[in-house]
């Protein structure tokens, strides 16, 4: 069959994700990609063309698709054991992963709570501040704060901490929304203001509303380092420092969502690490699994989980999935940390985010680029441009280069696996280049 054939059964019969459907139809402004199989960095359609993943496919790929070694891992599992309830049962892959992930918190979080998706890894973490803080007996405690412009998920609860009006402004009438505090975001300085004193204003905003609301804030949550549906928004690790330092005076807890920009992603393991500290509650999903599978996490600091610990089930953590702590998903967690292990995979990608920079590093004189920014294994910029259908134009202009780039809004980014070639990031470089000339020429 071919994509064409595809692409009309698929419209027939699937409701797409954060799209408006009426934009795939009948060859409209977004063309739907069937694909039929991936390999290493790139996808391949029904026809036989090939486009250079320059997302990570939403920024779960890390090592490439169809990985060898994370398929190997998958089919033993899957000989072994698929999938058993989380709920009066265990095993083995899911001991390991949360064994394995605490150490790497030097054991500060443990006690691994699974879920399927990032969205309900932040659920989770917001139910588990709140319910903690009313078996201390401090019932006021329930209120949260996010930074501007966050973006946490669009379940009803991350919504109420996701200031995106995009995804959050329909569903208002049913989101208990946060306090808004300022957001550290590097691309608000004024004239002699550096990204570290950006930082700094941004936490005295902080620390003005947890003074205003204090013994009714439940906990922060923030993006550490990098804002990612607001537009690859980055920070200095100084907001993080203050931030843990604030949230420790006010008596709230620091929710570390790193669902984004975790395993790597930001350049330190955790992104948090880039600061020094350690978060209360730590959200991880997406590059977990290497992009197989749909598995998310929070790790949380034993005293959280002392105070659940009790004989009355009224005070236990009573939130469940299905599928929490999949055998499947488990395992290739575990061969994507292997490969972590195996491959000294941060050092080669410092060198590997350098040569990634380089390629965009002449936009930086461009007239209609500002802000060419990056941070680990994420570069962006953004365009200036009134010109609404910007982000479809550069998208479509992208994929008649075989590459597959998605911007948001006016920002471009470019998020690779880890496993791109030198030659691979001489393409995307010259992709996003050629593609940004093409969009802008059109208006």
């Amino acid at each position: 069959m071919s994509n064409e054939d595809w692409t009309r059964r698929s419209l027939n019969a699937v409701w797409h994700p954060c799209t408006q459907m009426r934009h795939h139809a009948g060859g409209g402004a977004l063309p739907l990609l069937p694909i039929l199989r991936g390999e290493g960095a790139w996808l391949y359609d029904f026809e036989g063309r090939r486009y250079l993943d320059g997302i990570s496919s939403w920024w779960t790929n890390l090592f490439g698709h169809a990985n060898p070694r994370i398929n190997a891992a998958l089919r033993e599992q899957l000989e072994r054991l698929e999938h058993v309830m989380l709920a009066g049962f265990t095993h083995q892959g899911a001991i390991e992963l949360a064994e394995r992930l605490s150490a790497l918190t030097d054991g500060a979080l443990g006690h691994a709570f699974y879920a399927s998706d990032g969205a309900s890894a932040v659920e989770i973490a917001l139910k588990m501040s709140f319910h903690y803080w009313l078996n201390r007996g401090e019932h006021k405690k329930n209120r949260f704060l996010c930074l501007e412009g966050s973006y946490h998920g669009e379940t009803v609860g991350a919504l109420a901490v996701t200031d995106v009006a995009l995804f959050r402004d329909a569903y208002a009438p049913l989101v208990r929304q946060a306090e808004i505090v300022p957001t550290p975001d590097a691309r608000r300085a004024v004239s002699g203001e550096s990204a570290v004193d950006v930082a700094r204003r941004a936490a005295f905003g902080l620390e003005a509303k947890l003074r205003a609301e204090e013994g009714r804030v439940a906990a922060l949550i923030v993006e550490p380092l990098v804002q990612g549906a607001s537009g690859m928004a980055m920070h200095d690790p100084e907001y993080l420092r203050l931030a843990r330092a604030l949230c420790d005076r006010y008596g709230a807890h620091l929710i570390c969502d790193e669902i984004a920009v975790g395993f790597g992603r930001a350049g330190t393991f955790f992104a948090h690490e880039e600061a020094g500290i350690r978060p209360d509650l730590l959200c991880l999903s997406k590059g977990i699994s290497g992009g197989y599978l749909p598995l998310s996490v929070v790790l949380c600091r034993d005293g959280i989980y002392q105070a659940f610990y009790d004989e009355d089930i009224r005070r236990g953590f009573l939130h469940s999935h299905s599928y929490t702590g999949n055998a499947l998903a488990c395992s290739a967690a575990l061969a994507t940390l292997d490969i972590f292990a195996e491959d000294d995979v941060l050092n080669a990608n410092r060198v590997r985010a350098e040569k990634l920079y380089a390629s965009l590093a002449s936009l930086a004189e461009h007239p209609a680029v500002s802000h060419l920014r990056a941070r680990g294994m994420i570069c962006a910029f953004d365009v200036k441009s009134e010109d609404p259908d910007f982000s479809r134009r550069f998208y479509r202009a992208a994929l008649a280069r075989e590459v597959l780039l998605r911007p948001i809004g006016n920002t471009v980014y470019l998020m690779p696996p880890y496993i791109v070639s030198d030659e691979e990031i001489g393409q995307l470089g010259r992709a996003t280049k050629e593609a940004l000339a093409e969009a802008l020429a059109a208006v």
